[in-house]
């Protein structure tokens, strides 16, 4: 009884140590875009609130947090100009 006991307590720790990657990982992708977005457009952008938005979003949406690592990934090492050209059709619908 104690070793299943030992390997439920296993199963349970690891699903809440790796189980909330995504949803860290998907913060912080949605943070830096809506970051971005203020620094290169709109310096009274309401970043919060868009951080907001976006993770809202990409709960239980697998399609839209796919275009929110699409988008961060395409504009992370990219000047504001570039990544106006080369992003804007990874990041559409991500921020205004």
């Amino acid at each position: 009884m104690s070793a299943l006991l030992a390997r439920c307590s296993v199963l349970l720790v690891a699903a809440l140590l790796f189980g909330g990657c995504g949803t860290v990982d998907n913060a912080f992708d949605c943070n830096a875009i809506c970051s971005r977005y203020k620094s290169c457009f709109d310096s009274s952008f309401d970043v919060a609130a868009c951080g907001t938005r976006c993770r809202v979003a990409s709960k239980g949406d697998a399609d839209f947090t796919r275009r929110v690592n699409v988008c961060d990934a395409c504009i992370d090492s990219r000047s504001c100009a570039a990544a106006t050209f080369s992003c804007a059709t990874s990041c559409v619908g991500v921020v205004p």
